[in-house]
Order: C-alpha cells, then structure tokens, then sequence
C-alpha cells in the first residue's frame, strides 16, 4: 500500500491515510487543543510564521497547524481521493 502526500502549505506534505480531521482554528476548544498538544510536544506548526486558518488531527492525536484555508486542504485531501478510485 503506497503512502500518499496531502499537501498542507509551503512545500509541507503529510500521510493523509493519518489524518481524522481537518477543522478551523476559531473556537474556543480547539484553541485549548493546540495548547494542549504544544504542551505535550504533539503540535506541528506549518505555517511558516502565517495565520493558522486550518487545523490537522491526526491518528496519532497530533495537531499539525496550516495557513492555507481547510476548504483548500479538504479539496486536495478529496481529488487526492477521487485519483484512487482510478486505481
């Protein structure tokens, strides 16, 4: 089985059979998430010093942050799906 790369930003790529969810950065929750998984050594920051407008999670409970939109990262995540059906 062949990994496949979800570009997320700035030449940054992640396994996207790994991620569970692709959310904004706005509520109050997931804003005690990503300080939760700073704390613990879990964050992954991919923004290149930009506004994180979407978060990953990911199957090994990290939080990878994105400063592309995360309609943009789900669009990518979904025609990446659609090229494997083509298999």
């Amino acid at each position: 089985m062949k990994n496949r790369l979800l570009h997320i930003g700035f030449g940054n790529m992640v396994v996207s059979d790994r991620i569970v969810s692709i959310i904004h950065p706005n509520s109050a929750p997931i804003k005690r998430l990503k300080d939760e998984a700073r704390s613990q050594g879990r964050l992954i920051d991919a923004t290149e010093g930009r506004k994180t407008r979407a978060i990953i999670i990911t199957d090994s409970n990290h939080v990878i942050l994105s400063a592309i939109q995360p309609e943009t990262v789900s669009l990518r995540f979904e025609g990446e799906e659609d090229d494997r059906e083509g298999e």
